[in-house]
């Protein structure tokens, strides 16, 4: 199966979005003193970047 370079951006996508639900959900559940505020911060982060990526499909 051969990958373009929009493929690899929709599994780039994925893969961001699953780790910054990760992220958040370890913020939220593990850890709930400061600690866990950064960990949702970084969290959003990547759901800001996985949106990124999504905008550039079709255009790179």
């Amino acid at each position: 199966m051969g990958m373009n370079k929009n493929t690899i951006l929709a599994w780039a996508t994925f893969i961001m979005i699953i780790m910054g639900l990760l992220l958040i959900g370890l913020g939220f559940f593990k850890y709930r003193d400061v600690s866990g505020w950064g960990f949702a911060a970084v969290g959003i982060g990547f759901f800001a970047i996985g949106w990124v990526f999504n905008a550039l499909k079709g255009r790179v």
